[in-house]
């Protein structure tokens, strides 16, 4: 190799960010500093890598083909780095996770309270946003992993393992006692006042899919967006919700909540964990995802 490490990293950050002035700011290195070390690259190699304009600096066709291969290399780098960290015995550490805030309290938890017990000194950052945002998070390497419904992670290019195999229903308060001990077509209930999740919510996104293929149109009076409102205004009578069955369990279980059978049948969704493809995680995430694996061989 004729140029030193430090001179394609700089090439790299400098390409990456797009102006020498947020490459100073990333490398701590002054911006004549910077400068000269493109140069000197320049002209080790003997072509020009950038075409500076006022807008920043822009890359030469010969700088695009050596980028492609310097970031092959650093990425490369960062996975060797990660890995070594995996020799670490989890004395320091971080673990961010992405997930919804019903997901989190009926499914993560259990796993939380293990993983914490076992490595108290490892910090735990729970993010709680809209599916959307936290795919997009987890791509731009803001999230380790990711906790969500599969429905939510079509046509990402992710490492999915499944977790929990989870059945929507509707449910009712003592007031629709009625509906409870028959099924029904579930035309019938635009009879009722109903309350559903909004969009852009997975679960709201899974009852269309079903209502479209059962070629079925329902009316909701309303519609919000997290699943313990549902639950709460349902409780209150407000109306017939869509829920998920192991969310509720205590409720249906204390007749609280009462389950309205329908037909068609309502397909099951599954719970999954999502990590970015290829890319080896810091040993905390590998622990902690190893830990959900085991757990989800013994229910198996």
């Amino acid at each position: 190799m004729n140029s030193s490490y430090d001179l394609y990293y700089i090439f790299y950050v400098v390409a990456k960010e797009g102006s020498i002035s947020a490459a100073s700011k990333a490398l701590f290195k002054s911006q004549p500093a910077i400068t000269f070390q493109i140069k000197k690259l320049e002209f080790q190699l003997g072509v020009n890598l950038f075409t500076r304009t006022k807008r920043g600096m822009r890359l030469t066709d010969e700088g695009k083909l050596l980028f492609s291969y310097v970031k092959t290399g650093i990425d490369s780098i960062v996975n060797g780095e990660n890995a070594l960290t995996n020799l670490k015995n989890l004395e320091i550490g971080m673990l961010r996770i992405g997930v919804s805030t019903s997901i989190c309290r009926f499914v993560l938890m259990p796993y939380l309270e293990l993983f914490h017990s076992k490595y108290p000194n490892i910090e735990i950052q729970i993010n709680n946003d809209t599916s959307n945002n936290l795919v997009k998070e987890l791509r731009n390497g803001n999230l380790d992993i990711l906790i969500l419904f599969s429905s939510a992670l079509e046509n990402q290019n992710f490492d999915i393992m499944p977790i929990l195999k989870v059945q929507d229903i509707f449910v009712a308060n003592k007031k629709y006692y009625e509906l409870v001990h028959k099924e029904i077509n579930i035309n019938d209930l635009n009879s009722f006042p109903l309350i559903f999740p909004n969009n852009p919510s997975s679960s709201r996104y899974s009852l269309n899919m079903y209502l479209k293929n059962s070629d079925i149109y329902l009316k909701p009076k309303l519609e919000v967006l997290s699943h313990h409102l549902i639950v709460d205004l349902v409780k209150a009578g407000f109306g017939i919700g869509f829920a998920t069955k192991e969310f509720i369990t205590d409720e249906l279980r204390n007749n609280q909540l009462y389950e309205i059978k329908v037909k068609p049948d309502i397909p099951k969704r599954i719970i999954v964990l999502a990590t970015i493809h290829k890319k080896e995680p810091n040993y905390s995430v590998k622990k902690f995802v190893e830990m959900i694996q085991d757990n989800c061989k013994k229910k198996m």
